[in-house]
């Protein structure tokens, strides 16, 4: 039995659970909705409200299923879309290094997914219980390209929809 597959998937996925959480429920310290509404409409994520759902949702979900070891393919996509869109809305323009806002831990993310799902999410995971050998080369690079595509279209549609006027983004009323 390989314990680090295990390992791994748990600390990522558990953090990513964490890490979610915080966005929808304002669990850990985090901003909770209307701050991620916030944020969303910021990096001209429009509309806020659903970004924020969606990036909550899927690090929550994503997380869970990769810690479980359950459709790793799908949980390495969702995981990967979230750290793809924050490296191009958030790190990218400050560089690789994390000392000063980049974006070496995303890739370090990155990397990690792309290995579990190329290696399999080991002995102790839910897809060897099922049966389910989804893994391999093609199958990482095919969750790699699936995030990467859904980063672009949130991206891409964030930035055509039309920005929120200040009272409807509960600033200020006429």
């Amino acid at each position: 039995m390989k314990l680090g597959r295990l390992v791994v998937r748990l600390v990522i996925g558990l953090l990513f659970i964490g890490h979610g959480t915080q966005k929808l429920f304002g669990w850990f310290g985090g901003p909770g909705p209307a701050g991620t509404e916030k944020m969303m409409e910021g990096l001209n994520l429009r509309p806020a409200e659903r970004n924020a759902l969606a990036a909550g949702a899927a690090e929550t979900a994503g997380g869970a299923l990769l810690a479980a070891g359950l459709a790793t393919p799908l949980a390495a996509a969702t995981l990967s879309g979230v750290m793809i869109t924050a490296v191009r809305t958030v790190h990218l323009k400050n560089g690789p290094w994390n000392s000063n806002g980049g974006y070496e831990y995303n890739l370090v993310l990155l990397a990690a997914l792309l290995g579990l799902v190329d290696g399999g999410p080991g002995a102790l995971s839910a897809d060897r219980a099922l049966g389910i050998d989804d893994t391999g080369p093609l199958w990482a690079l095919g969750a790699l390209a699936a995030g990467a595509g859904g980063s672009t279209l949130a991206v891409e549609l964030g930035r055509r929809h039309p920005a929120r006027s200040r009272a409807e983004a509960g600033g200020e009323t006429t």
